[in-house]
């Protein structure tokens, strides 16, 4: 793979909330149900919350490709740094794209002091979680989170050192 991760431009945010469907169409049906995902994906990717996050230091989005293919945003939270969001779409996974975005937010974090990558995937999301574990991730924890409109996330908390 020889592009390399760059920040999310304005003017991409919707491109990257349709990306951002077509993924989660093709990951977490067989997961979680269709209204918990068309949940998810209205208070996630709304454009005026990712313009919100993009002026705020404290966020990271990266992208992969032109138009993006794959997408990162991280944010600092109480001296760790959360990555929130890692999708790559189906036809560009096992490609390296993941990977080179976790080191993009890695170098970011570091930059801003944090000393850990922490995440969280949903339990049943077994190729998302051999990834993270080939990028220095590990199981610290199970737990469910409550998210609003009556449903939960169940997932693992993953972590890496910086």
């Amino acid at each position: 793979m020889a592009e390399l991760p760059r920040p999310l431009a304005a003017d991409e945010i919707d491109t990257v909330a349709a990306l951002a469907r077509t993924i989660w169409q093709a990951t977490y049906p067989a997961l979680i149900p269709q209204a918990q995902i068309d949940f998810m994906l209205a208070d996630r990717y709304a454009p005026a919350r990712i313009r919100t996050q993009l002026d705020d230091a404290a966020h990271c989005w990266q992208v992969l490709g032109a138009p993006p293919h794959a997408f990162a945003h991280a944010c600092l939270e109480a001296g760790d740094c959360k990555l929130d969001k890692l999708y790559v779409h189906p036809v560009r996974q096992r490609q390296g794209c993941g990977a080179a975005l976790i080191e993009a937010v890695a170098a970011w974090a570091r930059a801003h002091g944090a000393t850990q990558l922490r995440l969280q995937v949903n339990r049943g999301n077994r190729q998302a979680i051999r990834a993270y574990e080939k990028n220095g991730f590990a199981v610290v924890e199970a737990r469910v989170f409550e998210i609003g409109g009556g449903f939960v996330m169940d997932d693992y908390v993953m972590r890496r050192a910086l």
